[in-house]
């Protein structure tokens, strides 16, 4: 335990390292990287109106598939979040191989054929999102019409948009939060203030 405690605070110390080096001069293309980053929904009060990325990414990563990498993680997190409480709250559907209201004890029960499926199923689903966010005027991560809208919930005026695409993502960050906190104190009993034991 104590090794784990040790690599913990040096993980959390490792990013102030830098502090104590004097910033070295911004580079064009670091400057044109970040004029990518202006436009873009996701900037607001929680990071002081700043684009938060204290690693550097946008220097490796492009900003469009960053971004369709944080939304994508993002709703599934949402839909994890869902899943987590369901059994605890509901009960689980009526099967003989998943038996436990644990969701990562579930994991191990359930039969691989499911597993099979359901990866089936997801890549099924992506492939057709992807598809269709090639066509023009589509998208599947905003700045278009939304590919999926069943419920014809994405409004048309432009500010509307921003909106519920600001929303969306602070709810996924919010959801990607909660769900490593839950498996935090699954994994560390005691890690998470106000999570029980057995959570």
């Amino acid at each position: 335990m104590r090794s784990v405690s040790a690599f913990t605070l040096l993980v959390a110390t490792a990013g102030t390292c830098d502090a104590f080096v004097q910033p070295s001069s911004t580079s064009k293309a670091s400057s044109l990287k970040m004029s990518e980053l202006d436009g873009m929904v996701g900037v607001d009060v929680e990071t002081g109106n700043k684009i938060f990325d204290p690693l550097g990414l946008n220097e490796y990563i492009p900003a469009d598939a960053a971004r369709a990498t944080e939304l994508a993680n993002g709703r599934s997190a949402m839909l994890a979040n869902v899943g987590w409480f369901w059994p605890k709250i509901f009960g689980t559907f009526d099967s003989n191989d998943v038996t436990t209201t644990d969701p990562i004890d579930a994991i191990m029960q359930a039969d691989p054929q499911w597993w099979a499926q359901f990866i089936i199923l997801c890549g099924v689903i992506e492939s057709w999102k992807y598809r269709e966010s090639m066509k023009e005027g589509k998208s599947s991560t905003g700045g278009g019409e939304p590919v999926v809208d069943y419920l014809r919930g994405y409004p048309a005026d432009e500010a509307g948009r921003r909106t519920m695409e600001l929303k969306e993502l602070k709810n996924g960050r919010l959801a990607m939060i909660g769900f490593a906190s839950y498996l935090s104190a699954h994994f560390i009993p005691g890690s998470v203030p106000f999570l029980p034991a057995d959570f």
